[in-house]
């Protein structure tokens, strides 16, 4: 049984999802403790391959207690993912063909948290009118439903 707790709204208006992967991530013991309070931010967010290992750059996981805090704690550094070889591999041929990677959602499995990554491509801006339109009439569909 997994719960969501952090949820990237903007990722699926801005990317077309191709493909998902599910993957583990170093935090230390404070940032655990945050994100499962549910606080942090996926938002401008980003995953990168770099020399064999993927990384979850820019994302937010602020102090679960400020006062407590190491001065040095930087809220957002860079955090290692887990992925097998495998894996690791095939995202690196995808990323050089000029997909992107974003993460969707951080999860609590059991004891782990993990994180959902997404193999993206770009919306571009008609695309995302596309999306608001199909939004507003479903609303309107549920509406009309309701009002009955």
């Amino acid at each position: 049984m997994s719960n969501m707790l952090v949820h990237n709204r903007k990722a699926t208006f801005n990317y077309a999802v191709i493909e998902k992967f599910m993957a583990g991530i170093e935090l230390l013991g404070n940032e655990v403790r945050s994100l499962r309070e549910g606080r942090g931010s996926l938002e401008g967010s980003y995953v990168i391959i770099r020399g064999g290992e993927a990384f979850l750059l820019n994302s937010e996981i602020p102090p679960y207690q400020a006062k407590n805090t190491a001065k040095e704690y930087d809220p957002r550094r860079n955090r290692k993912l887990l992925l097998t070889k495998k894996e690791l591999t095939m995202l690196a041929d995808q990323e050089n063909k000029g997909l992107t990677m974003v993460p969707l959602a951080v999860y609590n499995m059991g004891k782990k948290i993990k994180v959902e990554i997404a193999l993206a491509k770009g919306k571009k801006s008609f695309d995302k009118r596309e999306s608001i339109k199909q939004r507003e009439s479903s609303r309107d569909v549920q509406r009309t439903l309701k009002g009955e």
